[in-house]
């Protein structure tokens, strides 16, 4: 469970920031953006009528100017309403070069250096600056010199800017705080909904950890990587319960065929035991059966134990498939074959294959005992286009067993008083399906059975 719930936090946290942050980088964009377009108005105000002059009328009239020049030269700072002159804005005045300055409005602003600087400088040069006026209150001051030693300072308040834009971000911080909110509980909600199937599917695999129930199966649900996910864990679950029952009637059939030979085992030497235990000797004869017997069934147990070995080991543990010649393979298998005393004629014609070389040797070879098993006479082999024919001239096989040839330790009515464990078969079945191949096994035209066995490859290297 605190794996669940820390994946979701971290689910959750993550949804919560990002989002916190998209809402952060829009909210300073805007007041960033409102705070430029209000300080813009401010120096458009500044520079469009500057000096009183009324919107849409262009730069300021030259005889205001020199009005404004004359009544500061006569000491008037306080223009009469009536005197001509339009109204001006309350934050008007003249300054000179040595700092004096001559107020025209009710308000006035503090000179700087620049200011200075610019009264004492060229006509029509101007300066637009932030600065406060005496009373502390910020103001967006334009200078401009308008006569030899003289310039005007014409301002406009900040005050009421700056009160709306610390408004703005008093809003802005609340939106963007009920945003974060809003993401946290929308982060919760899809990681929730996110982590559902996954929860599910954790779930299935506690279950089947806890219980080894590999018929537990996922419902899923759409087509995205959960439900990918979710078919691919019952394919696997589907895989390991087929593999377990497998097994199990592996080690079943396994110790039902043991069982025979161990027991003969058994009682033949518990014979040569009590013949020794009470001094009652044998006969030289029925001794020698009994030794040969005794051999016979631990040959058949070793071969049955060799077949088990085979049949139990997977694909994942096998050697690395190479490219081979597959003709010298199963020609080293006739070789073998005719060295157990059968006859054998082949005719193998070249055919490369990628395998194991040692497990399709031993298929050949099963093959080849199995059809000199039944044969009287010579058996065929045939190597064509990459199709391997072994054919014999035995009785045959019902066509009602013919689908159980090769199942493990299933053997004919007829044949389970020859010597074998029913395993050949079914190891080639097994081999030749992890080298890519087919194999199948039929009664042949004239008596006899032919198995054809086939593998792709090439007929050059």
């Amino acid at each position: 469970m605190s794996g669940r719930r820390s994946l979701r936090s971290r689910l959750t946290l993550l949804i919560t920031v990002a989002v916190a942050l998209a809402i952060a980088a829009c909210a300073g964009t805007c007041w960033f953006i409102v705070r430029d377009e209000l300080y813009a108005q401010v120096n458009r105000s500044l520079q469009a009528y500057p000096r009183g002059a009324p919107p849409g009328e262009g730069p300021p009239r030259e005889r205001d100017v020199s009005r404004i020049v004359a009544l500061c030269a006569a000491g008037q700072s306080f223009p009469a309403g009536g005197d001509g002159l339009r109204p001006f804005l309350p934050l008007v005045q003249v300054v000179y070069p040595d700092g004096r300055r001559c107020l025209v409005g009710q308000t006035a602003v503090t000179v700087t250096e620049v200011d200075q600087a610019v009264a004492s400088g060229a006509y029509g040069h101007a300066e637009l600056r932030d600065g406060v006026t005496d009373d502390g209150d910020p103001v967006r001051v334009r200078t401009q010199n308008v006569a030899p030693g003289v310039a005007v300072m014409e301002s406009r308040s900040l005050v009421q800017t700056e009160s709306t834009l610390t408004w703005l971000a008093g809003i802005l911080s609340g939106v963007a705080a009920l945003g974060v909110l809003g993401a946290a509980l929308a982060g919760l909600l899809i990681s929730r909904t996110a982590l559902r199937p996954v929860e599910r599917l954790t779930g299935v695999v506690e279950h089947i950890a806890r219980t080894e129930d590999l018929d537990t199966a996922i419902p899923v649900e759409g087509t995205d990587e959960i439900a990918r996910l979710s078919t691919s864990f019952n394919a696997m679950t589907a895989a390991l319960a087929g593999s377990r029952d497998r097994q199990r009637r592996l080690i079943a059939d396994a110790g039902h065929e043991l069982r025979t030979p161990l027991t003969s085992l058994r009682t033949n030497i518990d014979l040569l035991l009590r013949s020794e235990h009470t001094g009652r000797a044998l006969d030289p004869a029925a001794k020698e059966r009994l030794l040969v017997n005794v051999k016979a069934q631990f040959e058949e147990l070793s071969t049955l134990v060799g077949d088990l070995l085979q049949l139990s080991r997977g694909e994942s543990d096998h050697e690395p498939h190479v490219e081979f010649a597959f003709h010298e393979v199963v020609g080293a298998a006739v070789e073998r074959a005719r060295l157990r005393g059968a006859e054998v004629g082949a005719e193998l014609d070249p055919w490369y294959v990628e395998g194991n070389p040692a497990s399709l040797e031993r298929a050949v070879l099963n093959l080849l005992d199995n059809a000199a098993k039944f044969s009287p006479g010579q058996v065929e082999v045939r190597l064509r286009a990459g199709e391997l024919t072994v054919r014999d001239h035995g009785p045959g096989i019902p066509a009602d067993e013919l689908p159980y040839v090769f199942e493990r330790f299933w053997r004919s009515p007829s044949a389970r008083s020859l010597p074998g464990s029913g395993l050949g078969l079914a190891i080639v079945a097994q081999t030749v399906s992890e080298a890519g191949g087919q194999v199948r096994l039929g009664n042949a035209e004239g008596g006899g059975v032919v198995a054809s066995l086939s593998l792709p490859g090439t007929a050059h290297p």
